[in-house]
């Protein structure tokens, strides 16, 4: 009887430690959705490739923005890697900013309210050569462009970026690297006043612009100007999804808050499968609250009817960040992304999207593991 008692305990024992082990190597049923901006180095390897992708895998990254030019063959190939890796595979392709091309005419770049085009007088900084969206030279470019790279198999979908006019008003912490005061629509970064542009909306609405004292007081003419990214995003969508492929875009936050007063982004009347706002929180001198209000805002604004990854803009030097003038080096502490990931999640987005991996730290990372089982929205 004792020896019967003693075989039952261990029987038992020995099926309690097998359930506790099947236990604990189960799965959790959720993960937040991580993406990623990143893109190619030219020394980068099949090797390298297929190392860091696994590397990013392993640390929850799900999908990738990559930036590979504009050679459909290289995203071919890296594509493969990704997709051997488990990776989602959208191309990150700028799309109303294109520097000088054979196959662009100059012609066919904005022209801002003192008549200087942005071919040869970029507003900012030299790489700003905005097309005009009213070309029907840009859009064939860009139907080419995207249209050849959604035609790779291993692409999942096409990301655009860019797919705005100039910042007519800078976020308000770039002010100061660029010693300006922007209170007010300034004419050298108003666009786009060529003859297509002001013809048009005068055809629409009849008001010539160019006579008009304060064009920046017409709400028409911002209008009009809303509407034409909107014709080209649409367009572009209605092509890649005849392809089978999904289409989404890099956004600035809002779009009512910032998107509109300052880029013209009317994003919420855009055909895309998803949307992903920049919410560089640092950028506007806000805290990771103002993450989950214009997180709110932007799910709010399309109705749920689509995905937003909410955009975390990464501190690449936390210990350096008090010293550092350029803003654009700034970003979430290690301290700060835990809040900005839950205020993102707890106000509706659908996942996160890391500006960039390579700025992610190994606390950033930690932090990152910690939490990504973690249903903020409950």
């Amino acid at each position: 009887m004792k020896h019967l008692i003693i075989v039952t305990a261990l029987v038992f024992l020995a099926t309690s430690c097998k359930n506790n082990a099947a236990k604990t190597e189960e799965k959790p049923d959720y993960k937040i959705p991580v993406h990623a901006w990143d893109n190619l180095s030219q020394s980068d390897t099949d090797e390298d490739l297929l190392a860091y992708f696994t590397d990013l895998k392993n640390k929850g990254v799900d999908g990738l923005m990559y930036s590979a030019g504009h050679d459909p063959e290289t995203y071919r190939r890296v594509g493969k890697i990704a997709k051997h890796v488990g990776l989602e595979f959208h191309t990150w392709i700028p799309t109303m900013v294109q520097n000088t091309n054979p196959k662009l005419k100059p012609e066919w770049y904005a022209i801002n309210r003192n008549g200087e085009s942005a071919f040869d007088k970029p507003a900012y900084v030299s790489h700003y050569q905005f097309l005009c969206p009213n070309k029907a030279g840009t859009y064939n470019f860009l139907e080419d462009l995207y249209g050849r790279i959604a035609d790779v198999e291993e692409v999942d979908g096409i990301h655009l970026d860019y797919i705005r006019f100039p910042d007519v008003i800078l976020a308000r912490g770039l002010w100061e690297k660029y010693g300006l005061t922007m209170d007010v629509e300034h004419p050298q970064f108003d666009y786009c006043y060529c003859d297509d542009c002001t013809n048009g909306f005068k055809a629409k609405s009849g008001i010539d612009i160019k006579t008009v004292e304060d064009p920046t007081q017409v709400e028409a003419w911002k209008q009009y100007r809303y509407d034409l990214i909107t014709s080209i995003v649409n367009r572009l969508a209605a092509m890649v999804h005849s392809k089978n492929k999904v289409i989404n875009a890099a956004v600035f936050p809002g779009p009512n808050s910032e998107a509109k007063k300052l880029v013209r982004q009317e994003w919420d009347k855009w055909n895309l499968d998803a949307f992903y706002p920049m919410n560089y929180n640092d950028f506007y001198l806000k805290d990771t609250k103002w993450i989950g209000e214009v997180t709110r805002e932007a799910v709010t604004t399309i109705k749920n009817r689509k995905p937003v990854f909410s955009g975390l803009f990464i501190c690449p030097n936390p210990d350096n960040k008090a010293n550092e003038k350029d803003p654009e080096n700034h970003g979430l502490l290690p301290e700060e992304f835990e809040s900005a990931v839950r205020e993102s999640m707890a106000n509706g987005a659908k996942g996160i999207c890391l500006f960039t991996p390579k700025r992610m730290t190994e606390a950033d990372w930690k932090i990152l593991n910690d939490i990504i089982h973690t249903d903020y929205s409950k």
